[in-house]
Parts: structure tokens; C-alpha cells; sequence
């Protein structure tokens, strides 16, 4: 039904038990997906011969030696099992109405993004009882705090909707964005899943960047993938999704905000004048400052 595909970090101390805990999550999915880890971090191809998925090590780097997204998402849309793929960060569990949400959607094009649950965790899981999803629901709702909508950390489309992606670093700020934008622009429907899919980030540090959180975000990597952004008009992120999924529906997302984003399409689809997209540019920046002077921490949704 569907091909998950990931680029772990080397599986050591910490990350190494959050990684196996989302990837153990990914094979208690039903009906069964198929599972590809790109990269030869240390620990990977263990980790892929252990559970039984296919490896793949290569995948073209930067003059840094940061994978780009280019190559990992060509190379997975050539060697998927499935129509349907789903990239996902390698420290994000999925549980039971990962793929019921997923099998909601009509659309043959789309994609699919959601907002996830932060949560310290530092132990792995034991899969091995019955009860580990309704633990886990349970210590989220408790402990949990769900993320920002500019952080993107699953995506889910069809094979080949992805094929001219620009060489953006991988985990260096910016790449995400454009490809919800990338969608909009090719008039393909954003689905925010957030209120659908309870999706779980565990919390980590930054070590594995020489410089830490700042090197991930303001180094040089970070501002070199903003350029090939192309500037905030290109900063799409779920407050930009077309639909809204939840459980029971599919509906169309309705905000002064979308409306601004799709006359900034227009404007950039169809070359109108410089100044006015600028204005548009202008109202859409003002628009979003005053929902962040009213908006409320959002509640938990857990169903």
C-alpha cells in the first residue's frame, strides 16, 4: 500500500533508541508497509538487516557531506514497491490512524502533512505488548506539546509527483517548505492531517551538528537552502494546507490567509507585475502577525 522512506542519523546513545523506537512503530503499521533507510550512517545497515528492510546507503552529498533531498527522494520514487510514498524523519512514531487517514483521501494527487507531538522520551518501547499505543496516547495527553505549524515531519504523495526538486541539504531548515509550496503552485491539494494523525516526535539534542541547533539552523548549509527557497513568498508551511482532514471528513480549508496565498500563486503562476505581488507579499505578512497576537495554545484533539 505504501513505501515509508527515511535517512537516519548514525543510531548512537540517545538517537539510536528514539530512531528504533519510530522505526518499530512504522513495522506494527497494518496492512504492512514497506520500509526503505537510505544513508550509511553507523548503525543503519544494522539496523535495516535486524528488522528486515531494505537498505539502500547511497545517496548523493554536498561538499559538507549533508544528503541532499534531491537525490533521496528521486532514488525512493525509483525504487518503491508502492504508488504511494511517504517520506518521514526518522524520530517520528506513527500508530493506528496513521493509515486509515491516509486510505481517506480521494485525490489521485496530493499531499499529505501534519503537525506532530513533542514529548521527552529516553527509554524505548517495549512492542512487544498490546498496550504500548494506549501508553503512549496516554503519556502524550499528559506530557505532550504539539508542534508549530512550520514544523513539517511526514509527507505523504504519489510516486513521481517529487522530480525536480532543487539540491536542498537535508535537516537544514527551508526544504520542507518548498515542497508544500511546490504543491500549491502545481495546483495539487494540501491536506493538513494534523487533527486526524497523532504523530510523535521524540525531543533530541543537536549534537549531531559540529555546532549544534545554531549550525542546523543559521549555518551556512540552512542559508544556502533558504536561497533555493527563493525567499519567504515561497515559505509555504500547514497554515497554507488546501484541506483539512479529520477523522471523519475531508473539508476545505477556509482563511483570509489561503485566500492571500492563492492570489500570490496567481500573481507568480502567471507573471502579473512585480510591485503588486509585493503587496499581496505585504498584506500576507501582516495577516499572519495579527493571528499570532490572538492565537491560544492549541488543545490535545486526542480522540
Amino acid at each position: 500500500m505504501l513505501s515509508i522512506f527515511a535517512l537516519p542519523k548514525p543510531f548512537r546513545g540517545h538517537i539510536g533508541v528514539i530512531q528504533n523506537n519510530a522505526i518499530r512503530s512504522w513495522l506494527a503499521l497494518r496492512p504492512p508497509c514497506e520500509i526503505i533507510l537510505f544513508g550509511d550512517e553507523d548503525g543503519t545497515a544494522e539496523t535495516a538487516a535486524r528488522y528486515g528492510i531494505r537498505h539502500i546507503p547511497e545517496v548523493d552529498c554536498n561538499e559538507y557531506g549533508t544528503p541532499l533531498v534531491n537525490s533521496l527522494f528521486n532514488a525512493a520514487q525509483e525504487l518503491a514497491s508502492h504508488e504511494l510514498m511517504c517520506y518521514i524523519n526518522a524520530d517520528i512514531i506513527l500508530m493506528s490512524d496513521f493509515l486509515p487517514s491516509v486510505q481517506q483521501v480521494p485525490n489521485q494527487m496530493f499531499l499529505l502533512v501534519g503537525r506532530r507531538w513533542d514529548i521527552d522520551l529516553n527509554e524505548p518501547i517495549d512492542f512487544n505488548t498490546g498496550t504500548w499505543e494506549t501508553n503512549l496516547r496516554n503519556y502524550v495527553q499528559v506530557s505532550g506539546t504539539l508542534h508549530q505549524p512550520t514544523g513539517i515531519d511526514y509527507f505523504v504523495f504519489p510516486r513521481g509527483m517529487y522530480r525536480d526538486i532543487p539540491a536542498f541539504a537535508i535537516a537544514r531548515s527551508a526544504w520542507d517548505n518548498w515542497l508544500v509550496y511546490r504543491a500549491r503552485i502545481l495546483r495539487i491539494p494540501v491536506i493538513d492531517a494534523t487533527k486526524a494523525i497523532n504523530a510523535v516526535h521524540q525531543n533530541h539534542d543537536y549534537g549531531h551538528h559540529p555546532m549544534g541547533r545554531k549550525g542546523i539552523w543559521r549555518g551556512v548549509e540552512a542559508k544556502y537552502n533558504r536561497e533555493l527557497l527563493g525567499g519567504r513568498k515561497h515559505s509555504f508551511n500547514l497554515l497554507d494546507a488546501t484541506y483539512i482532514l479529520t477523522p471523519d471528513t475531508l473539508k476545505a480549508a477556509r482563511s483570509a490567509r489561503n485566500i492571500f496565498r492563492r492570489l500570490g500563486i496567481l500573481l507568480e503562476t502567471y507573471t502579473i507585475s512585480i510591485p503588486l505581488a509585493e503587496i499581496v507579499t505585504g498584506l500576507l505578512r501582516l495577516h499572519t502577525f495579527s493571528l499570532s497576537l490572538v492565537s491560544k495554545k492549541p488543545g490535545l484533539g486526542w480522540r
